[in-house]
């Protein structure tokens, strides 16, 4: 055991996945619960990844060891200035957010002084949300990046590290700024690529709805399960991570102009050359344990081994 409490705020795909796994692997005493919905919190009951769900923020961070906020990035503060009269001396507090300098904005200032703050992000999920959508086996060989800053507690820091350990994730540490950047090129960018090729389609008249979706190749396919993904945490992640996406956008803008180019001068060997670099990159990928090569994103069942 890890952590005598601890309390998970907003009860989602990610919170109710770490519930699963810290009972199956005992890493924790007891772990309570809350979200703002009560139709949430009365799911979260029913399936049962926390000991207690509480009706209120202040009860459920109570002589909590630690305090993970898996909540929208646009609401971190405003939950953490809630909770901040309630939390225990020497606690951590962590995040699960896919933003990290906008978070420690946004969160730090209502912090009370012995309070330790680490944030962190599981490179972990699926198209789904809601209570009922975690399973223990989530992080399992996925990365979580935790944000070491200056005065960051090294003996908290080792505890939260060995907690996603024990949940099955690698662990990296690096700073806030160079976590965004990152993102932006692994994941915010793509996923704003993937939502762009999903409208187009919606608006070429030209192929009817119906064929969209009975023809749709991986490619088209993989494209619709990214944008399915829950729309307010995107929102939140673009409008907090915008420096860093609109740069991305503006390499992608010039390397599709590029390729623009090649193909109406018929440049055949230019594409044959960025298609092997790039299909390189996917090898290593998958070599690394990050996918496999079935067209799955790696995402097996939820009784994967």
């Amino acid at each position: 055991m890890i952590y005598d409490r601890v309390a998970l705020l907003g009860l989602g795909l990610i919170a109710s996945s770490m519930g699963h796994a810290m009972k199956a692997a005992g890493l924790a005493g007891e772990i309570t619960g809350y979200a703002r919905s009560a139709e949430t919190r009365d799911i979260a009951r029913e399936v049962g990844f926390c000991d207690r769900v509480c009706d209120r923020i202040a009860d459920a961070v109570a002589d909590a060891d630690l305090v993970v906020l898996a909540v929208p990035v646009g609401a971190m503060g405003d939950v953490a200035a809630a909770m901040a009269p309630y939390l225990k001396p020497g606690a951590t507090v962590t995040d699960v957010g896919s933003v990290k300098q906008a978070v420690v904005e946004a969160v730090s200032p209502h912090l009370p002084d012995g309070v330790h703050f680490i944030p962190g992000h599981p490179l972990a999920g699926t198209e789904e949300s809601g209570p009922r959508s975690g399973f223990a086996t989530l992080f399992r060989n996925r990365w979580c990046l935790l944000i070491d800053a200056e005065g960051t507690d090294p003996e908290a820091m080792a505890r939260l590290r060995a907690l996603w350990e024990g949940m099955g994730a690698n662990v990296d540490v690096m700073d806030a700024a160079h976590h965004d950047v990152v993102l932006a090129v692994v994941s915010h960018t793509p996923h704003l690529i993937a939502y762009t090729m999903v409208g187009v389609a919606e608006h070429v008249r030209r192929v009817s709805d119906s064929e969209i979706i009975k023809y749709s190749a991986s490619g088209f396919r993989d494209f619709t399960r990214i944008a399915a993904s829950d729309p307010t945490m995107w929102r939140d992640v673009f409008l907090t991570n915008k420096d860093a996406v609109l740069d991305i956008l503006g390499r992608f803008s010039e390397e599709l102009f590029v390729l623009q180019r090649a193909i109406r001068t018929g440049d055949g060997q230019h594409l044959h050359d960025y298609f092997t670099r790039t299909r390189a990159i996917r090898r290593s990928i998958v070599e690394a344990g990050q996918d496999t090569a079935a067209p799955n994103f790696g995402r097996g069942g939820r009784d994967e081994a």
